[in-house]
């Protein structure tokens, strides 16, 4: 089966002093990764939905805001409310993941639950029905450009067998470590949506890039 591979570009891995340039620079990519770290349930701070409000402004993309915070039952709202898309959280941070799935759905947006390299993939099966968007961590969260932590595949691949058994499918996106050399492994085990930070902008051609890693996905 040919692979519906998605390109999510990280702008963590932009520059910051030109982020409405790099912004236009990933035009033709399927989504926009938008990190959000608060320095405790990781150690890098990054975005608040102020950044995401201007983001919004300058780009027709799909932002899906990946919160990598301690308290995302609080925070939801305002990056609902700055312009994401779908909002992904940590189920290893959530409160109350239901209601969480609730609100997010109630504004119209898509729901998606991330889990790290140290949490199960059962983790998210009670939520699978309810979700847009599984992110499974590659590397552990806290900082871009780190190594594809390759034990991962076999937890891809088992969402992507809860997700076949309950007869859903929700996007099922890889990050961390991804690239030319990574994006096939993802995909063959079960990844469709890849968010790729330093690949994609480190690239002298961005969307030769984005075109080649969806290539690389598909003919996996």
């Amino acid at each position: 089966m040919t692979c519906r591979a998605k390109i999510s570009p990280s702008i963590l891995s932009a520059d910051f002093l030109n982020l409405g340039r790099d912004i236009e620079s990933i035009a033709t990519a399927d989504f926009l990764h938008f990190d959000v770290m608060d320095g405790h349930f990781v150690p890098n701070l990054t975005f608040g939905p102020a950044i995401m409000k201007q983001v919004r402004a300058c780009t027709d993309l799909p932002i899906d805001a990946h919160l990598m915070v301690s308290n995302p039952d609080d925070v939801i709202d305002d990056y609902l409310k700055a312009g994401a898309d779908y909002v992904t959280f940590h189920i290893e941070a959530a409160r109350d993941a239901a209601e969480m799935i609730e609100r997010i759905h109630a504004a119209g947006k898509g729901a998606g639950i991330a889990i790290s390299p140290d949490t199960p993939a059962e983790a998210v099966e009670p939520y699978l029905s309810d979700l847009e968007l599984v992110l499974v961590m590659t590397v552990y969260p806290g900082f871009g450009g780190q190594s594809f932590i390759e034990a991962m595949l076999p937890k891809i691949a088992r969402v992507r067998e809860m997700c076949d058994g309950l007869g859903v499918d929700p996007l099922i996106a890889v990050d961390g470590g991804i690239g030319k050399d990574t994006v096939a492994r993802a995909a063959k085990a079960g990844a469709d949506t890849f968010d790729a930070g330093s690949s994609v902008f480190g690239a002298a051609d961005r969307a030769a890039r984005i075109a080649e890693l969806k290539q690389l996905a598909e003919e996996a």
